[in-house]
């Protein structure tokens, strides 16, 4: 089953088809990164697999489905850690990770790379 295609319209598979206007940071033949729209950030963005992937939760399930492998999850740590460090060099701490369902908001894989401090969200009041 490498390669699925999401039965619904998957704007992460879009993107990494190149099929949007959003641009793309880093692309190669596993993942594509770009900035996340809204950022929680100094810095924030994703890093996806070109292959759609559901979750975290479905390469543990079904991991010899899937083409991106143990090196390449590295690989997607490793691309949003020189993205970061490339843009984001004065800052002192980095952030990285998956949601877990039902946390996810877009049913493909992403990683969160973010570059600390964290933007206060909009609506919130200081106590």
């Amino acid at each position: 089953m490498a390669g699925a295609i999401s039965p619904t319209p998957c704007i992460f598979c879009q993107i990494a088809r190149n099929s949007t206007s959003t641009t793309l940071l880093h692309s190669d033949d596993k993942v594509v990164a770009f900035r996340d729209i809204n950022p929680s950030a100094f810095r924030h963005y994703l890093v996806i697999p070109v292959e759609h992937i559901p979750t975290v939760k479905d390469l543990q399930r079904r991991h010899e489905d899937y083409s991106l492998g143990k090196e390449n999850l590295s690989h997607m740590l490793n691309v949003g850690q020189t993205l970061l460090r490339q843009d984001a060099p004065q800052s002192e701490q980095y952030r990285f990770g998956f949601h877990q369902p039902p946390m996810n908001s877009v049913d493909h894989l992403h990683l969160h790379c973010l570059a600390l401090p964290f933007k206060p969200r909009q609506g919130a009041v200081d106590t």
